[in-house]
């Protein structure tokens, strides 16, 4: 696993089966292996249906007053300015989700690379299954599963012990 200098994790939650209908989203900031800051926003989707409130716990009603996605692009830009990677469990999810959203508001998206856990929970640590909370639990990581916020903090963490395994792995096979 290559070393993650200065990333962040990022998790989305969706109303909708439409890749553009984020309806949460929660960002971790890691430098150099620590947590430097986090940020959570609710979003208004493009769509006024919520499919998924039982596996989210959000409603239309706790969303339709925030902010659409166009609106927080900048905050988000902000908060990632100077990162060279994402990480998110399942990357090809968020980074599809990120790039729809982008896409419904004529946003040119971010290029920086995604890498995922679930393949870094496998590989490093062997974890199967490795849904999030199946990896949270070996770890220890605490886990408030689908709630973007946790999500994010909790992929964060699991690439700041992948890092730390590998790092002393390497320092026991100089030894």
């Amino acid at each position: 696993m290559e070393t993650l200098d200065r990333f962040v994790a990022i998790d989305f939650e969706t109303a909708d089966y439409g890749s553009d209908s984020a309806c949460a989203v929660g960002l971790v900031r890691v430098e150099s292996g620590v947590i430097t800051g986090e940020m959570l926003r609710l979003i208004c989707p493009p769509r006024s249906q919520m499919m998924f409130t039982h596996i989210h716990g959000l409603k239309m009603s706790d969303v339709s007053g925030m902010p659409k996605f166009d609106k927080i692009w900048l905050e988000i830009v902000e908060f990632t300015q100077g990162i060279t990677d994402f990480v998110a469990h399942n990357a090809s999810f968020d980074r599809k989700v990120l790039h729809a959203c982008c896409l419904t508001y004529g946003i040119s998206p971010p290029s920086n690379p995604f890498h995922c856990t679930v393949q870094i929970a496998r590989k490093i640590f062997g974890i199967y299954p490795t849904k999030l909370s199946n990896v949270c639990q070996v770890l220890g990581i605490d886990l408030n599963h689908h709630e973007a916020l946790s999500d994010a903090r909790a992929c964060a963490q699991i690439v700041i012990r992948a890092q730390q395994t590998n790092a002393e792995k390497s320092q026991s096979s100089l030894g």
